[in-house]
C-alpha cells in the first residue's frame, strides 16, 4: 500500500496556476511539500507559487514540447533536488461537436501526449530512485464520454489508458500511479459553459480543494482509480455490461439537453 509523503522530494504540478492544479499545489504546500507549479502561462505560475510561501517556485511550461519538458525536469533536479511527484494534470477546453484537426491536435497533445512526454522523462529517474508518485489527471470522460465536445472524450479515454498502462508496466519498480477522473469540478475549463452543458448537467460542481482532498487520500490509500464524483464508478459498470442500455441513455440525455 502507498503512502502519502509530501515531503519525499520536489512535487511539480502542471496547469498548476488555476483549477485542480493549483488546488493540489495548495494542499502539498499546506502538508509540508515544496511545490512547482508549471503552467503556459509562467507569469501566473510565478505569481501562485509567491503566495504559497517562501520555497515553492513557478514556471512557465508548454507541456506539448517534449524538449521543454524534459529542461524543466533538468533544471528542478539540479536546483532544486530529485522530484517525488509528478502531477501530470494541464487540460484544455476544444470546441463542441467533431472540431477540426487544431482542436484534436490541441487535445491530444494536452491530454495525451504531455503525459507521455513526462513519463519519457521524470520515471526514469524514479524509477532509479526506487520510489516516486505520477498522478495523470484524465476525467469521467476517460471512463465514460463526453456529449458536447467528441476531442475531449477521446483524449481522456487516451489518458486513462496511458495511465494504466504506465501502472502495470512501471508499478513494481517502487513507482506509485494514480488516474484522477472527475465529473465536473468549478474551474476555468468550465467558465462559458453553456446552459445545455452536458457537464454542467451531469453532476454538482465540485471545488478543487474537494478534488484535491480526494487525491491525497487515494494516494495514501494506494488507489489507482481516484473517483471525487463516486457515483462515476456506477456509471461505468453500466457502461461495461449493457453497453446498447448505456448508450441509449446517454442518447436520451444529449436529446434533453438539446431539444
Amino acid at each position: 500500500m502507498a503512502h502519502y509523503q509530501p515531503t519525499d522530494g520536489i512535487v511539480v504540478v502542471t496547469g498548476g496556476a488555476s483549477g485542480i492544479g493549483l488546488a493540489l499545489a495548495q494542499r502539498f504546500a499546506a502538508d509540508g511539500a515544496r511545490v512547482v507549479l508549471a503552467d503556459l502561462d509562467g507569469a501566473r505560475a510565478a505569481r501562485a507559487a509567491y503566495a504559497l510561501g517562501e520555497g515553492h517556485g513557478g514556471i512557465g511550461l508548454d507541456v506539448t514540447d517534449e524538449e521543454a519538458v524534459a529542461r524543466a525536469v533538468d533544471r528542478i533536479e539540479d536546483e532544486l533536488g530529485p522530484i517525488g511527484m509528478w502531477c501530470s494534470n494541464a487540460g484544455v477546453a476544444t470546441p463542441p461537436g467533431l472540431g477540426t484537426d487544431a482542436d484534436w491536435e490541441l487535445a491530444w497533445g494536452v491530454h495525451v501526449l504531455a503525459h507521455l512526454y513526462a513519463a519519457r522523462t521524470v520515471l526514469p529517474r524514479m524509477v532509479e530512485r526506487g520510489r516516486g508518485h505520477f498522478l495523470v489527471t484524465a476525467s469521467a470522460a476517460g471512463l465514460l464520454t463526453e456529449l458536447d465536445v467528441a476531442a475531449y472524450a477521446v483524449s481522456k479515454h487516451g489518458a486513462v489508458a496511458l495511465a494504466e498502462w504506465l501502472a502495470i508496466r512501471y508499478g513494481g519498480t517502487g513507482v506509485t500511479f494514480s488516474c484522477l477522473c472527475p465529473q465536473g469540478v468549478r474551474t476555468p475549463l468550465l467558465d462559458g459553459a453553456p446552459a445545455d452543458s452536458a457537464t454542467l448537467a451531469a453532476a454538482p460542481l465540485l471545488e478543487p480543494s474537494q478534488v484535491a482532498d480526494c487525491v491525497v487520500e487515494a494516494i495514501d490509500e494506494g488507489r489507482f482509480l481516484i473517483l471525487p464524483h463516486p457515483e462515476v464508478a456506477q456509471y461505468s459498470l453500466n457502461r461495461v455490461t449493457d453497453p446498447d442500455r448505456w448508450l441509449g441513455g446517454m442518447r436520451k440525455l444529449y436529446q434533453r439537453l438539446h431539444p
